[in-house]
């Protein structure tokens, strides 16, 4: 069928094929169909079970009625919604009707959002109902934003979603984009200032879902997957939409949030056979009562990003459910993850090695590359990197180097070639002269059984000199004391060099989080300021 890509997987990288027209949308609908796998089922969510042509007849009901709002070509449509059948049939249908989808963070401020859509300049928002109270106070602030369409029962004095896609047709012709046209956007979580809008281009969600999911995952038609990181994260609109979708698999959604009895059920009840997690949400469903036995799971896999794995929490995820946790790094601007271990090459601890199709380095502040286990700065380069940050000049000259992409990372690489993380670039340590991975520090402490999640921050002392200090939240919800913190602190001290153990240990009863579920250090570090 026309306007597919295709890749060649006997080689290494795999060779990759792209007509001079090709739209994302159309590719990863019509190779299903071209396929046969239309009465085979894609997605099933908290309402109901779809098949490959009922998602097919959304992607193009969803495109019809984008285009009938009267939106220009490559205009931005802002998504904000939960992971229902409703997102990947908006998302797929902005790209076919030729419009530009961003994927927006659920868990973002007014002041975030107002900031998304005047600097997209998003001509239409989606968003779902229970979402839209957080916009309206700034909706008639945004002249470029002609139309608001709200997923939901309400519309509340807005267009409908359902109605608008029920009165549109369920045939479509794919708009005449190439691979080099923007296709979506990502905007960055903004924890250190307002957001980033990296731009992403035609090629980049089958890219990474033939060099990643289907090259290091092998992720075949058979394959069940459940994602608890949802479709507006980078790592979720791979695991659940480009991924299943580039391979003809099925993939449960999940609206709510993902807590551990609400993961359990879907786990045992639809049996996926991929798992992807993040690490606050694998240490939570290991601390969780009520946990179901590896028999009742239908688990071949079990996949991790977002934030480094410790090793001590892969390992007890293995012995109670029985599969490895594969750990990769990937980001926003690299659309998912380029540094992974394998099905047969898992080392704990580690974030695996390159995945094929994609070129690292680990180089010190003069650009030199640095010697086997010696900490420096990560880059990458690959087929998948954001074009650049939308209306941010100077950021994009930072981040996208020529062929090269600064993650913002710090890695070391041992002898074996495993890269090994030792925090963000901005995160890291110099303590009595000598650089501390805070992750290093945070991993000793989640060894201890009573250690449920640890974040570290350095903190000045008396002397105005940085030292590690720690933040612990314990199992079971159990409070802290000064003697439990003088146990971790020796618990530390047993495993790592003297000078990187915490000075100071204080219990919370959480930390601070992304709705990603990255830990916000930089909010622990306000903390200690004004301690």
């Amino acid at each position: 069928m026309s306007g597919l890509s295709s890749f060649d997987h006997s080689v290494s990288p795999p060779r990759a094929s792209f007509p001079r027209e090709y739209n994302a949308a159309h590719d990863l609908i019509e190779r299903n169909l071209a396929a046969g796998r239309g009465a085979k089922l894609a997605y099933i969510d908290d309402a109901g079970r779809y098949t490959y042509a009922d998602l097919a007849a959304r992607v193009n009901r969803s495109a019809n009625a984008l285009r009938d709002l009267g939106i220009p070509p490559e205009s931005r449509v802002m998504l904000c919604l939960l992971d229902t059948i409703d997102y990947p049939a908006a998302f797929l249908g902005a790209i076919k009707a030729g419009l530009v989808p961003i994927a927006t963070n659920t868990g973002l401020t007014a002041k975030d959002y107002e900031f998304i859509v005047a600097d997209s300049g998003a001509r239409a928002l989606v968003v779902a109902e229970p979402l839209l109270a957080t916009f309206a106070p700034f909706l008639a602030r945004m002249p470029a934003l002609r139309h608001v369409v709200v997923v939901g029962a309400d519309g509340r004095g807005h267009r409908r979603f359902a109605d608008l896609v029920a009165a549109s047709s369920d045939r479509c012709a794919p708009a005449p984009t190439t691979p080099d046209d923007m296709c979506f956007w990502l905007y960055t979580s903004g924890s250190t200032g307002m957001p980033k809008g990296a731009v992403h281009l035609q090629t980049h969600l089958i890219y990474t879902a033939e060099l990643y999911g289907r090259g290091v995952l092998g992720l075949t038609e058979a394959d069940v997957c459940f994602s608890v990181a949802k479709l507006f994260f980078a790592y979720g609109l791979g695991n659940s939409l480009s991924f299943p979708l580039a391979v003809g698999a099925t993939t449960v959604l999940m609206a709510e949030r993902p807590a551990p009895p609400a993961v359990f059920q879907r786990l045992v009840q639809h049996k996926p056979t991929v798992f992807y997690g993040v690490p606050t949400a694998y240490a939570a469903l290991l601390a969780a009562p009520g946990a179901p036995e590896p028999g009742q799971l239908g688990l071949r896999m079990s996949v991790s990003a977002g934030e480094a794995l410790p090793a001590d929490l892969a390992k007890r995820w293995r012995q109670r459910f029985g599969t490895d946790i594969l750990d990769g790094i990937g980001s926003t601007e690299m659309t998912h993850i380029f540094i992974s271990n394998r099905p047969d090459d898992v080392r704990y601890g580690s974030s695996g090695k390159p995945v094929p199709g994609y070129q690292v380095k680990v180089i010190d502040e003069h650009g030199t590359p640095v010697k086997p286990g010696e900490v420096g700065d990560l880059y990458v380069a690959g087929p998948t990197a954001a074009l650049l940050y939308w209306r941010n000049r100077e950021r994009t000259k930072e981040t996208f180097q020529g062929h090269w992409t600064k993650s913002g990372d710090k890695y070391a690489i041992d002898a074996e070639g495993y890269y090994v993380y030792a925090g963000r670039s901005d995160d890291m340590l110099k303590v009595s002269g000598q650089y501390v991975s805070p992750f290093e520090v945070e991993a000793a402490l989640m060894t201890h059984p009573d250690v449920l999640e640890a974040a570290v921050v350095g903190v000045p002392d008396e002397n105005e000199l940085i030292k590690p200090k720690a933040y612990v939240v314990l199992k079971d919800g159990k409070p802290g004391d000064v003697a439990l913190g003088e146990a971790l602190q020796r618990h530390v001290r047993d495993q790592l060099a003297p000078h990187k153990y915490p000075r100071w240990v204080e219990f919370m009863t959480e930390l601070p989080k992304t709705a990603t579920g990255k830990i916000q250090r930089f909010k622990l570090r306000e903390r200690a300021a004004h301690g």
